[in-house]
């Protein structure tokens, strides 16, 4: 049998599209809600739970995947696979349930513990493929995730009631990620990070230029993921309120350019963060971020033109400085730090989006969805406090080449 190894060019194009493919199972329960809400109830409660089961999964995943050294252990790409299989039966298997069943939050949290070997170890693959454009090649993954996050929209955009289309094309896509991750070859910067040691974690959280990187990363997390989980039902509720059951888009296709709207604003994020430095980039889209979440309240039963723009905006912003928190971590800590210290900020960040998540439908029902996404904006505000202050120590030398 002839193997035909790819260079680093096809092999970063193979996965980036197998992260694409496979992580369109993170929100495929999500992007069915609303179909599911057309034929049933669904308390708020429940439907925040399918997507923070998977946030608490990825969490759990995470922690324990750099506890046991496992990508260091096996093959990445096996890993991979493997997690990406996992994530695709997993998801199948929950559109064989009724979409109320308690057992969907079970099987929504095991697809996030697969998901922790398929973006992670999507990241680490990447990077060694760097040539002095780390914030690039992060950049195109978080793009790459977040294109994979925003595809079940599009499913449900042309599914019309059929819950299950969103589910089950995110769980086909993942068993094409499988299928084609074995082609991925490794780049020439393969290296072994020590084991996880909390020793580690607390180490590196004693150090002032790192903390204020994890408080960057935080207040960005702290809006994401409850964006991404509701600009959904904001959409579709300032439809139903502006043009009753006759919008002129489906409101599914419009939250799927909003959310995949992001793998620009990633990948611009990546592409500047190199050249003018990362404390700037994150600041400038936390800024911009922060003043969507208040201001597209104030869109709600507008036009479709006017939700849209509003929150393309948004999208872009959102996720334009996800990749430079990383980045920025793996310059300020010494090698040894590294590895601890990316998973204590993965896990705290996502741990925070399990209650900005179900705070929204209490902001809803309190605020209404003109003012409930104002509630988001302390997260970014918080962050750029944070990453100017860190652009302001000599330690932000490292960052960028010296850009800071």
């Amino acid at each position: 049998m002839i193997k035909v190894g790819l260079g680093r060019t096809g092999s970063l194009a193979v996965l980036l599209l197998c992260q694409v493919a496979a992580m369109a199972c993170w929100f495929a329960s999500n992007a069915s809600i609303a179909a599911i809400k057309a034929q049933q109830p669904l308390s708020p409660f429940f439907a925040s739970l399918l997507t923070s089961s998977v946030q608490a999964g990825f969490v759990f995943g995470a922690f324990f995947s750099a506890l046991l050294a496992l990508p260091d252990r096996f093959d990445k790409r096996q890993l991979f696979r493997l997690c990406a299989l996992v994530a695709a039966l997993c998801t199948g298997a929950s559109g064989l349930l009724a979409p109320t069943s308690p057992f969907a939050p079970v099987l929504r949290f095991a697809t996030g513990v697969s998901l922790a070997g398929v973006y992670p170890v999507g990241m680490a693959m990447a990077a060694t493929w760097a040539r002095g454009d780390l914030g690039l090649l992060i950049g195109l993954l978080v793009g790459a995730l977040t294109l994979g996050s925003a595809s079940p929209h599009l499913a449900a955009a042309f599914g019309g009631l059929d819950w299950r289309a969103p589910i089950l094309f995110a769980s086909a896509a993942a068993l094409l990620a499988a299928a084609l991750a074995g082609l991925i070859a490794l780049g020439p910067n393969v290296a072994h990070a020590p084991r996880f040691r909390w020793s580690n974690v607390l180490l590196g959280w004693r150090s002032a230029p790192l903390r204020l990187a994890n408080f960057g990363y935080f207040g960005h997390m702290w809006e994401l993921y409850a964006m991404w989980s509701w600009i959904g039902a904001f959409v579709a509720a300032s439809f139903r309120a502006r043009y009753g059951e006759a919008p002129p888009m489906p409101a599914a296709l419009a939250t799927f350019f909003i959310v995949a709207s992001g793998a620009f604003g990633a990948l611009l994020g990546g592409f500047f963060a190199d050249r003018v430095g990362r404390t700037m980039v994150t600041s400038l889209a936390m800024v911009v971020s922060g003043l969507c979440s208040i201001l597209i309240g104030f869109t709600f039963a507008g036009s479709a033109t006017a939700v849209l723009a509003a929150g393309l905006v948004w999208g872009v912003s959102i996720i334009a400085d996800s990749a430079q928190f990383s980045a920025s971590t793996v310059e300020l800590c010494e090698p040894s730090l590294r590895g601890a210290m990316l998973t204590a900020q993965t896990c705290f960040g996502f741990l925070l989006t399990l209650v900005s998540i179900h705070l929204m439908p209490l902001a809803v029902d309190a605020l209404g969805w003109r003012y409930a996404f104002a509630t988001l904006a302390i997260g970014p505000f918080l962050g750029v406090w944070a990453m100017l202050t860190l652009r302001a120590r000599p330690e932000s030398e490292a960052m960028a080449g010296g850009r800071r």
